[in-house]
């Protein structure tokens, strides 16, 4: 069975539903993760994306934060497992996190902390987040099971994925700690697809609303599709599609995507 995933930080989903609903429209993929969804659940607009052919499952908070799954509609009676936020944790408000298995395959919808400053307390709760999202894999999953980790992780991997990485060492997005716990993470068992398929290839999904940072192609590559090693043996693609962000009033992230056969 062929599958397309896909995530957007879509930086608040009824600003941006001309965009989204565009996208999905264009692009059609089976699922898309969106973050950064900045509404409750009941202000979702799940009514302007059914037409077109796509279920909402949403985790949302007013005013900031929030995760979405949409789904196409042909697949909707095959998700299962429904997860939102970590199991038993009621000590966190913040919605980063919802999951599902669709079609068999463990998708799991990520919005990691921004972490704001180094050595700052919400610095501290990134990399815990970090350390909590390993310890669910650890307790629920195996390697060995089809999985994805979509998201926005707000963690550079490498010096390939800054645009100035000298400029960006130590400094938030692009610091060692953050790294680490990013590879920590990969360690249970995961790949990053686009790195993985594009060894080489530069290319950002996130680029900052100022000094003209789109157009000077001054950009991070923050958002991810980490796969475990069973589905990236079947991963064709993977990719990022920077066009929406030159769209008017654009999020300041682009979608990424990846297929699967």
């Amino acid at each position: 069975m062929k599958l397309k995933l896909a995530s957007w930080n879509v930086n608040s989903v009824n600003i941006r539903l001309p965009h989204l609903v565009q996208w999905l429209q264009s692009r059609q993929p089976d699922v898309l993760c969106l973050q950064e969804i900045k509404c409750t659940d009941a202000k979702f607009p799940a009514e302007a994306i059914a037409p077109i052919g796509y279920r909402s499952f949403v985790f949302g908070q007013p005013g900031y934060n929030g995760v979405a799954l949409v789904v196409k509609a042909s697949l909707a009676e095959q998700v299962a497992d429904l997860q939102m936020g970590f199991p038993g944790d009621t000590s966190d408000p913040s919605r980063r996190l919802i999951a599902a298995t669709i079609a068999g395959v463990r998708v799991i919808n990520v919005y990691v902390p921004n972490g704001q400053e180094v050595g700052s307390e919400k610095y501290a709760y990134k990399l815990d987040w970090f350390a909590k999202l390993r310890e669910d894999l650890i307790s629920h999953w195996n390697p060995a099971q089809k999985l994805a980790i979509l998201g926005d992780f707000n963690v550079a991997p490498i010096s390939l994925d800054v645009y100035d990485p000298k400029a960006r060492e130590g400094k938030i997005l692009f610091s060692q700690s953050e790294r680490d716990a990013l590879e920590n993470l990969k360690s249970w068992g995961l790949f990053d697809s686009f790195r993985t398929l594009n060894p080489d290839k530069v290319a950002y999904s996130w680029w900052d609303y100022r000094e003209n940072s789109y157009r000077r192609n001054m950009g991070l590559r923050i958002d991810h599709i980490l796969v475990s090693e069973s589905l990236l043996q079947s991963c064709r693609t993977s990719e990022i599609d920077s066009e929406p962000r030159s769209w008017e009033r654009p999020s300041d992230h682009a979608p990424i995507f990846a297929v699967f056969e």
